[in-house]
């Protein structure tokens, strides 16, 4: 897989996109509805930036019935890989991404495995 350098950085320069991937960094696979609770923005928004990352080829999603799981791509570079775990390390437990983490662990009725259904 080939991610172009420039493409990467403009997609992470997105405050909600940079705030999704590191979301999906940290916690594996996430489904729309997870990643719309944890950062409190409506779902064709969210729809709207992870369809950006797919083409990018920074993220895949996989359909499970209903719901669409998303996960950071497992054929990106080691290079971008890098720079998205450095980032996660950097400033994951600053606001607002530590933020969203406990957001998320605090999903009422998180789907879990309803979503894999």
């Amino acid at each position: 897989m080939s991610v172009q350098a420039h493409r990467l950085f403009h997609l992470l320069a997105d405050p909600t996109r940079l705030r999704l991937t590191l979301l999906l960094a940290s916690q594996g696979r996430l489904c729309v509805c997870e990643l719309q609770h944890a950062i409190d923005e409506p779902q064709p928004k969210i729809s709207r930036h992870l369809a950006a990352m797919r083409d990018a080829g920074l993220v895949a999603g996989e359909r499970h019935g209903q719901w669409v799981h998303y996960r950071i791509h497992p054929d990106l570079p080691d290079w971008a890989r890098a720079v998205i775990e450095r980032t996660l390390a950097g400033v994951g437990e600053q606001p607002p991404f530590a933020d969203d983490r406990r957001t998320l662990a605090d999903m009422p009725n998180r789907p879990g495995a309803a979503c894999t259904a």
